[in-house]
């Protein structure tokens, strides 16, 4: 057993704050990893706040970490201590039935295990990335081959990367497809650069005026502020498909009015209460789909970082310490971080030694 220190709310009230537990120790086929950064996702402040109604407590938040190899059991053969390694939103899966059995372990028809929050379907917690180390199995560690120079960027690809590519891969996103991306935050940033390197023309749609620019600069080719409807009636049955990373509830309508017939809009973003239900007839007379779409499975989580590393896509991050995170989580609700926040995993080690 390993004694670890983390940051965890006690209940939905709760600050983060300084907590201490046990890992276990590495077994025959774990891989103990040091963690050095770990992205904050929205989905950790749902899971800390109980949004969602299914917290178990504490909570120890966090999957989207990096780290490198402390201890590999007997029977790991892709990692030996000192590599680089990344750990993204789950740890575990039944491995037996049909998802599983075609690498879609994120949809486990047992419920795969959470990095953090135990398994969907219930079961004994987990604790994440918020943490100083953390033990996983081999087939669900992953491989890092970014330039080390930039290490706590490449965190947020373990879920806004991979939360963003699985769809626009799925859905065969590439030159000749006109995709739009709705929101431009911790999702929608990384879904612009991840469809611009595809090779597909990006049209992004964002509330904020003062968003175009950087927009721009992170790849779309035409941004479009979507409160104003002479720009919007300008793409109306224009896209191949739309990814909507926007995680709050909103007026769907807007958008499938832009989709050409037979495109699709797909949704990644996760908000605490329903969309209002769109008009059938938007689907009907253009045969148009929404969809919805998790993470993606292991293997498809291994080629999104090569494909990022090979194209030199990280997020755009602003790195805190573990102290500020509850302040850091205030300004995440008011969008105000460009475009994810990164903890140094190095201001919990100095607060551990310090204790």
């Amino acid at each position: 057993m390993a004694k670890t220190y983390s940051y965890a709310a006690q209940n939905a009230k709760d600050a983060l704050k300084p907590f201490t537990f046990e890992r276990r120790a590495p077994g025959a086929d774990d891989v103990q990893i040091d963690i050095l950064y770990c992205g904050v996702c929205h989905s950790d402040l749902h899971t800390v706040r109980n949004e969602w109604n299914n917290t178990l407590y504490p909570s120890v938040p966090g999957h989207e970490i990096v780290g490198r190899v402390t201890a590999v059991g007997g029977n790991v053969s892709k990692f030996k201590v000192g590599d680089l390694a990344g750990v993204g939103c789950m740890v575990d899966s039944c491995q037996h039935c049909a998802s599983c059995a075609e690498g879609e372990e994120q949809y486990c028809e047992n419920g795969f295990t959470g990095t953090y929050n135990g398994p969907v379907f219930g079961g004994e917690n987990t604790f994440g990335g918020y943490s100083d180390n953390i033990v996983v199995k081999e087939k669900f560690v992953l491989r890092i081959s970014h330039d080390e120079s930039n290490l706590a960027a490449v965190a947020p690809l373990l879920c806004a990367g991979i939360t963003t590519y699985s769809p626009l891969h799925h859905w065969k996103v590439g030159p000749g497809k006109r995709v739009g991306v709705v929101g431009l935050g911790g999702l929608g940033h990384m879904a612009v650069k991840i469809a611009h390197a595809m090779g597909a023309y990006v049209v992004l749609f964002t509330t904020s005026p003062n968003k175009r620019e950087d927009g721009l600069r992170l790849g779309a080719d035409e941004v479009v502020v979507s409160k104003n409807p002479d720009e919007m009636a300008k793409v109306a049955n224009s896209l191949d498909f739309i990814l909507n990373t926007v995680a709050a509830s909103h007026n769907l309508d807007a958008f499938l009015n832009l989709l050409k017939r037979d495109g699709t809009m797909t949704l990644v973003g996760a908000p605490d209460s329903p969309h209002p239900s769109p008009t059938v007839f938007n689907l009907i007379f253009k045969r148009r789909s929404l969809a919805g779409s998790l993470i993606g499975g292991i293997q498809e989580t291994q080629d999104m970082l090569d494909f990022c590393a090979r194209h030199g896509i990280v997020s755009d991050i602003e790195m805190i310490d573990i102290q500020g995170i509850n302040e850091a989580y205030e300004r995440m609700l008011k969008g105000d971080v460009k475009y994810r926040f990164v903890i140094d995993m190095d201001s919990l080690k100095k607060e551990s030694h310090a204790a």
